[in-house]
């Protein structure tokens, strides 16, 4: 009795890579087995990266409010220190947002916590 194979579903295995693999350059978007490690590559790189968006945003905010900080005399962990010390509940994103778009405001935090 011959194999049974299902075709169907193998082609549409390899199908779902390719679609996934579009816009790549050369053989990486139309070679199946090209285009397999690439995706894996790929994908293992986006969620890599997405955990390291996190912490550059945070290394971002830190910079922000550093720089708004020392306009006024103080330095981050002094600022930091401070700010928990007085329980004020603003996270970094909040406040590297004050010190970049709103210095009124963040003046009036430093001078809070000073």
């Amino acid at each position: 009795m011959p194999r049974s194979v299902n075709h169907v579903a193998s082609r549409a295995r390899r199908k779902k890579i390719l679609n996934q693999t579009k816009g790549y350059w050369g053989a990486r978007k139309n070679v199946y087995t090209i285009a397999k490690n690439i995706l894996e590559k790929g994908l293992t790189y986006a969620y890599r990266d997405r955990k390291a968006k996190k912490r550059n945003f945070r290394a971002l905010w830190i910079q922000r409010i550093n720089a708004g900080v020392r306009m006024h005399g103080m330095s981050y962990s002094e600022f930091m220190g401070k700010i928990h010390a007085k329980n004020i509940q603003l996270n970094r994103k909040a406040l590297a947002d004050l010190a970049m778009n709103n210095p009124e405001a963040f003046k009036a935090i430093v001078d809070a916590v000073k």
